[in-house]
């Protein structure tokens, strides 16, 4: 079937317009799971329910081979947007801030092309996934073992990134995007008047002293080849200028590449708090939360799949520590995933994600339709 690209993009676009008006968190996501829902209805579709808000449709094909799956994220970010534009959020204190509104009309455009597709020769999975900004919808529906439910064989997704610019795409073999955990710290002290430090136990020296211990794990316990963030991000404790502080609360992150390593980070800094407890007679409680593994685009899927782009508009990347929950259905099938650039300074799109005022041109996101398809023709799909 011949693409008719000005109808579909124009589709795309008020798709991508009508979702960054209702943005909503993780498993909150019922405006916008409704409105997907009704697109879905309306190309044809039996979307079915997954984790919570999420949905999912299933395409059959003729053949019997395992199915391909797409999925797009579906939740904003709770932040005051501040652009000024027709279709600014109307949940004032929540925002499509990630470019996922952006991935949902995208995925519906697909599916509107795929409703007019006759002859659709291996089954499509199209997921529509909740929470990926937090608490992880992708764990729930591989958990849910829909993955295995499907005979899905390979899985894609993409991110709109103002990193790059608009008209190229980002691709990364091997590891793209880092393992990440989360880091709580409670440091439990002893109050006292300021002018009598000696009757107290300074919580905020304590704090001072295990942030800094924490910076000797990347540099003199992990090997300079390898990759690693520990980050203390946030900080809060005290109670006036002459109290020595008793409870400190620290809040941070770590990020890795590699499961041992990520291993070892955590298992240094419980030694060190333990360590820390004893010098200074405190009691300091830990918690780390295990949140996304790394995402790893599969060497054979990624030499397979990269011609499926105009080698000019491709940009190797080098793996960043940001993090994806889209790595959970890689550690049961094959994935790729790729970014798709949408910096453009000549139109001042040039706003990083999470930003208050991030924003994109819409006309890109005709291109990740086309490239679905254009994944589709590459394994006989259509």
């Amino acid at each position: 079937m011949i693409l008719n690209r000005m109808k579909l993009e124009e589709e795309v676009i008020k798709i991508r317009r009508d979702l960054h008006q209702i943005p909503e968190v993780g498993f909150e996501e019922v405006k916008t799971s409704r409105y997907i829902e009704e697109r879905l209805i309306e190309y044809g579709y039996k979307p079915i329910k997954v984790a919570k808000t999420g949905l999912i449709v299933h395409i059959k094909g003729n053949s019997k081979d395992r199915a391909i799956a797409f999925r797009s994220d579906i939740d904003g970010l709770k932040m005051v947007e501040k652009n000024d534009i027709e279709y600014k959020s109307k949940h004032t204190d929540k925002m499509h801030a990630c470019g996922h509104d952006g991935h949902m009309a995208i995925l519906l455009g697909f599916a509107k092309y795929l409703s007019q597709v006759d002859n659709i020769k291996r089954d499509i999975v199209l997921i529509f996934q909740p929470a990926e900004e937090g608490p992880g919808g992708a764990k729930v529906i591989v958990d849910d073992g829909l993955l295995e439910k499907y005979n899905i064989e390979y899985i894609f997704g993409l991110h709109i990134f103002p990193e790059i610019k608009e008209g190229k795409v980002g691709v990364c073999k091997g590891p793209m995007m880092a393992q990440t955990g989360e880091l709580d710290i409670k440091i439990m002290a002893k109050s006292g008047h300021g002018a009598i430090p000696h009757k107290a136990i300074d919580g905020i020296y304590v704090a001072s002293q295990l942030i800094t211990s924490y910076q000797s794990i990347i540099s003199r316990n992990t090997d300079p080849i390898d990759s690693g963030v520990l980050t203390i991000g946030k900080i809060k404790g005290g109670e006036a200028r002459n109290i020595i502080a008793e409870d400190i609360q620290l809040e941070g992150i770590i990020r890795t590449f590699n499961n041992q390593i990520y291993s070892n980070i955590k298992g240094r800094i419980n030694e060190i708090n333990e360590g820390l407890e004893k010098m200074y007679n405190v009691k300091i409680k830990t918690e780390i939360r295990d949140m996304y593994p790394a995402v790893n685009n599969d060497a054979k899927l990624f030499d397979e799949v990269i011609d499926v782009f105009n080698k000019d508009d491709i940009i190797h990347l080098k793996p960043m520590m940001i993090a994806e929950d889209f790595a959970f259905y890689q550690q049961r099938v094959p994935g790729f995933f790729f970014m798709l650039g949408s910096g453009n300074e000549d139109e001042n799109y040039i706003n990083s994600l999470h930003s208050s005022k991030f924003n994109f041109n819409e006309h890109i996101l005709i291109e990740g339709v086309k490239t679905y398809i254009n994944i589709c023709n590459k394994f006989f799909v259509l």
